[in-house]
């Protein structure tokens, strides 16, 4: 069996009206069933960077906003037939910039969603992830993982 990682990161932006800021997924090669889902802005490391600019990177591509990380929420390690993806999720503010869909890139509209609304939206499962890791703030930084005694 052929094997592959990959290294994502994402951000997890809340303004002050409760409202969290999503981007939605194109057809992709890798997974077309994920097309017109609602994700979290973020994405692929590329080799040699640094998951923190790779946030801040993929943030501004795919919203038009410049942000600015806070603190790290957590890692969540996924594997299905071979693939194994690390997302790293972490907690951040916009500081400028305007909210503009990305061209020619894995999604094609961002747009801020009130939190109450996103469990009725098609969107798929890192977004679940990054909100529990968000209101529970895991001391080991996993999603449901018990606290260290």
């Amino acid at each position: 069996m052929r094997t592959s990682l990959r290294v994502a990161a994402y951000a997890v932006l809340v303004d002050d009206d409760g409202r969290i800021l999503l981007s939605r997924l194109v057809p992709h090669l890798r997974d077309r069933s994920a097309a017109g889902r609602w994700t979290l802005p973020g994405g692929g490391m590329d080799h040699g960077e640094d998951p923190l600019d790779t946030v801040v990177r993929e943030v501004g591509e795919e919203t038009g906003y410049a942000s600015r990380m806070t603190a790290l929420l957590g890692i969540d390690s996924h594997t299905r037939d071979g693939f194994h993806e690390l997302r790293v999720f972490y907690v951040g503010e916009v500081t400028g910039g305007a909210l503009r869909p990305e061209a020619d890139g894995s999604t094609d509209l961002a747009a801020w969603h009130p939190l109450d609304a996103v469990a009725d939206l098609p969107h798929v499962q890192q977004v679940d992830t990054a909100l529990r890791l968000w209101r529970e703030r895991p001391a080991l930084g996993r999603a449901g993982a018990p606290s260290p005694r």
